[in-house]
């Protein structure tokens, strides 16, 4: 029996969070298993993207590995901390250079095209991926609380942000790339995830040395980041002209579309973190 599609995302969307959330919540090294997961499959899917699509030849392996590489790299340098923890990265390293020689002998029609999808891939996706480890340690120890807040606050957003926009949408927020998207529903859904931000506050109050309002600053990059993430995926799509980033999720559509939010919304948590410890 063929189960209905809402039954096939419900159930999707379930395991995918389920599988994200335990691997956050056990410990750093099944933090490290899920996330180095999540970066290989969100690079696979993209650059299998940039070959279909754009009829661009990519070194879609390599490309993959060397996103576990610096996603490895920065766990390492991350959580033990020490005079040479920078030699974690001589392993991507090696693969960027790997990357460039190998065009010398691939004799490829257009060489610097396949080297700057390659590079992009690393920037767009890889970095930000890596970078979450940036919101899971300090001085060695693990501490999921900031990058599960990340991701909280861009599931009420994009949650409300749906519903808000279904029932109110009348405004366009980006029409040129995103149609459906109206500044209703942005509305709507940031007000939900700020103050998603004060159960974080009233549990971790005697933890965590945030204020309230500093969540509420947290879960406003959150938002706005976040947002924008989802429209530059949306602008890739557009540009390579497909609907969705690929299949791995039943009844959701590739991984990178339920994760393009965050990949941008990382990199900004951990910009606006840095600031506020350093203020």
């Amino acid at each position: 029996m063929k189960l209905p599609n809402i039954v096939v995302r419900a159930l999707a969307g379930a395991v995918f969070i389920g599988l994200l959330i335990g691997g956050i919540l056990i410990n750093e090294y099944t933090f490290a298993a899920v996330f180095s997961l999540l970066t290989g499959l969100i690079l696979y899917e993209f650059y299998g993207l940039i070959e279909k699509s754009a009829n661009i030849p990519i070194s879609k392996m390599i490309n993959v590995l060397g996103g576990i590489l610096l996603f490895a790299g920065a766990f390492i340098y991350q959580s033990f901390p020490g005079s040479q923890h920078f030699l974690a990265f001589v392993p991507y390293i090696v693969y960027l250079l790997v990357l460039f020689i190998r065009e010398l002998y691939l004799k490829r029609e257009n060489p610097v095209q396949s080297l700057s999808y390659s590079l992009f891939g690393q920037i767009y996706i890889a970095l930000p991926l890596a970078m979450s480890n940036c919101l899971t340690f300090h001085s060695g120890n693990y501490n999921f609380v900031y990058i599960l807040a990340v991701l909280v606050f861009i599931w009420v957003n994009d949650t409300f942000a749906y519903l808000t926009g279904m029932m109110l949408g009348k405004h366009r927020l980006f029409e040129r790339i995103s149609p459906k998207k109206s500044w209703e529903g942005f509305v709507g859904g940031a007000i939900f995830a700020m103050a998603s931000s004060w159960f974080f506050y009233q549990f971790l109050q005697y933890t965590h040395s945030l204020s309230l309002f500093t969540w509420i600053g947290l879960a406003a990059t959150a938002v706005i980041f976040g947002t924008w993430g989802d429209l530059i995926e949306s602008l890739i799509k557009r540009t390579l002209g497909v609907k969705d980033s690929g299949i791995m999720i039943p009844g959701h559509g590739g991984i990178l579309d339920r994760f393009d939010s965050t990949i941008l919304a990382i990199p900004a948590a951990v910009l606006y973190l840095e600031l506020i410890f350093l203020l």
